[in-house]
């Protein structure tokens, strides 16, 4: 008789145990939200589907998912979530901070954290620092802290699958050698080019009032130099630090250059030559300092002689036409003031 009845609870527990669900549940909060009041979540051309936020940036909401990795956008914020259906998951972040403030919790919490920090981690150990000043040491010493850090974070980490394990490796090792190639670029080319050694120059370059401006012409300056294009995003990220360097140094002995190495079509549209767009958008923006375009694209003599086969960059020369810096500070590194400042321009 107390054998049927044991059996019996058993077979209630079993019959009682609550099915698995055909879908994720989704939740969180987003504080600083931006004006979109939503969360896109998608897995490439696959899936997608938006998530309407509260008026205190909460939200919740069912997802069917196969089995997998999936974004999520928010304003112009990104990030990954691992999904499947059954899970209950959540995270919190604050939108001015996004990456750096993300929190999962619930089902696939580990898997999630383990991914977003591994992206972290390089943010950590290879900052502007680096990629501006920084010598054969400063790479080999940011690139084997990078690698101890993310073995530190597998093991913390350690209940993550190895096929996630796998994918975040591949990651790791894609960031560190294009780290090691870009520095190592950057290393070989100030070899190239020493501090005092003559610059390559440009002559007879157009600038936006329609005259031309060679190097020559700006002997007894210091000259910063910005080598741009009006397709290249990077590049225009730099405008607003650019022009606030203007207004700072306006009464210094240091004159701004920019050289726009466009070709194609402008920066409006098809309809628009190269020529076109670069004299729409110093006008549209307002830029300061020296306008030119170069006469040949990456193909003119001064770009090649540089060495210049990726934008921005940027060059310091001195009054006597001598490399101050062939890949100086961008304008929005702090760094470059203290070296303008350096040289009591």
């Amino acid at each position: 008789m107390k054998q049927l009845l044991i059996l019996g609870l058993a077979l209630l527990l079993i019959t009682c145990k609550e099915e698995p669900k055909d879908y994720a549940t989704i939740s969180g909060k987003i504080e600083n939200f931006n004006e979109t009041q939503s969360i896109r979540i998608f897995q490439g051309r696959n899936y997608s589907k938006i998530i309407n936020l509260n008026d205190d940036g909460s939200f919740k909401d069912t997802l069917k998912v196969e089995s997998g990795d999936y974004n999520f956008q928010h304003g112009n914020k990104y990030g990954q979530i691992y999904l499947e259906n059954n899970f209950e998951s959540s995270f919190t972040t604050d939108y001015e901070s996004f990456a750096e403030s993300i929190v999962y919790e619930g089902d696939g919490s580990d898997i999630n954290n383990f991914t977003v920090k591994s992206f972290l981690i390089s943010n950590e150990h290879f900052d502007s620092n680096l990629f501006s000043m920084g010598t054969q040491e400063d790479l080999d010493n940011a690139l084997n802290n990078y690698n101890n850090a993310y073995k530190a974070l597998k093991e913390k980490y350690s209940k993550v699958d190895s096929t996630h394990f796998a994918s975040v490796d591949e990651n790791v090792e894609r960031t560190a050698k294009q780290i090691s190639n870009y520095v190592s670029s950057r290393l070989a080319m100030r070899a190239n080019f020493p501090k005092g050694s003559s610059s390559p120059v440009f002559t007879d370059y157009e600038n936006f009032k329609g005259n031309n401006t060679s190097l020559k012409d700006l002997k007894g300056k210091y000259v910063y130099i910005d080598v741009w294009a009006t397709w290249c995003g990077p590049c225009k990220v730099e405008i607003p630090s650019l022009k606030k360097l203007e207004k700072q140094f306006e009464d210094r002995n240091i004159q701004f250059v920019s050289i726009s190495i466009d070709e194609g079509r402008g920066y409006q549209g098809d309809s628009d030559t190269a020529y076109e767009g670069w004299r729409k958008m110093v006008k549209d923006k307002d830029l300061g300092g020296i306008q030119l375009i170069a006469d040949n694209g990456f193909n003119s003599t001064f770009i090649k002689d540089y060495k210049i086969n990726s934008i921005p960059r940027f060059i310091l020369i001195d009054p006597e036409g001598n490399v101050v810096n062939a890949d100086a500070p961008r304008p929005s590194n702090p760094q470059l003031v203290e070296l303008l400042n350096s040289l009591e321009i």
